[in-house]
């Protein structure tokens, strides 16, 4: 069989526009281990490093898992490489590995740098990564993707940013966390949502499908509203940082979209949207702390 993926394919299927979700985390909880006191540059990159590659991997992860199970054959979006025969599986498989491994070296000098148990979380995070559509029981394939988004991409992502650089966590750490894991699963939640009729067909039963159209998206607008709340609430601790706010014209635009009905191709520019609103939001936050970060 011959196959004609280009570096384009390549690049596609690491799919760009989920990389805020690993941005985004990580500037949130940078933002916070300044606030704290404990910002460090490099220990900043390398948890950048780990979420960057820990993402491509688990994009590539699922183009091998659900191209070599056949879900992926009448699908919306942009073409994949396993699923449109593009590519060699294997090759597609190797090239999620190598991601793994570039996390889990990096994850390890971050680790070693600060505290040596975060080695097994980190781990514990390429196993979820690996085992959200791979393996002979994929839980991704039983409606918990949202949740090891949230988990992995929102509390350890954030948090674990924050302690590997301050040494402890914080009340605004966590509310970063809540409010990045929140929308980063929005982002999970409107793929999937646009996904429905295929998924079902082909046995994949994701959050989406449970829910049913109607509900998935009410829940993607209550998502992608979390980080907002989270402005407000943290406000008592810090006023400016209302101005997180400023990010919610993005997500607004997302949610009509979603809410208003949209369909297949219609819902694609929204998981740019709502990605864009959550890095801005991430960004404007840890600005305002590194702002009003303590002098040392």
């Amino acid at each position: 069989m011959s196959f004609t993926a280009t570096p384009r394919d390549w690049w596609q299927a690491a799919r760009p526009h989920t990389w805020p979700n690993a941005f985004a985390p990580v500037i949130a909880g940078s933002g916070a281990a300044a606030y704290a006191g404990g910002f460090s540059w490099w220990r900043a990159l390398l948890a950048l490093a780990v979420s960057w590659a820990l993402i491509i991997g688990v994009n590539y992860a699922n183009d091998y898992s659900d191209g070599i199970r056949g879900t992926d054959e009448d699908r919306t979006g942009p073409q994949r490489l396993t699923g449109g025969g593009l590519a060699n599986p294997k090759q597609v498989k190797y090239a999620a590995f190598f991601a793994f491994g570039i996390a889990g070296l990096a994850g390890i000098a971050l680790a070693l740098s600060s505290a040596w148990w975060m080695i097994v979380v980190g781990a514990v995070c390429i196993a979820g990564a690996w085992f959200y559509t791979g393996g002979k029981n994929p839980y991704g394939y039983r409606g918990l993707g949202e949740v090891a988004v949230f988990v992995f991409f929102g509390l350890v992502a954030v948090l674990g940013t924050e302690y590997t650089q301050a040494g402890a966590l914080s009340w605004v750490g966590l509310g970063a966390a809540v409010g990045i894991g929140a929308i980063s699963s929005g982002v999970n939640l409107v793929n999937n949502l646009r996904d429905i009729p295929t998924d079902a067909a082909t046995g994949k039963i994701t959050l989406a499908v449970r829910l049913g159209d109607t509900n998935a998206r009410r829940l993607y607008a209550g998502l992608a509203t979390t980080p907002f709340i989270i402005s407000l609430l943290l406000a008592s601790e810090l006023l400016p940082l209302l101005l997180g706010l400023l990010a919610l014209p993005l997500a607004i635009a997302g949610m009509r979209t979603v809410v208003r009905g949209a369909k297949d191709q219609a819902l694609i520019p929204v998981l740019a949207t709502t990605g864009q609103a959550m890095l801005l939001w991430s960004v404007i936050t840890a600005v305002v702390l590194f702002l009003n970060a303590p002098v040392v």
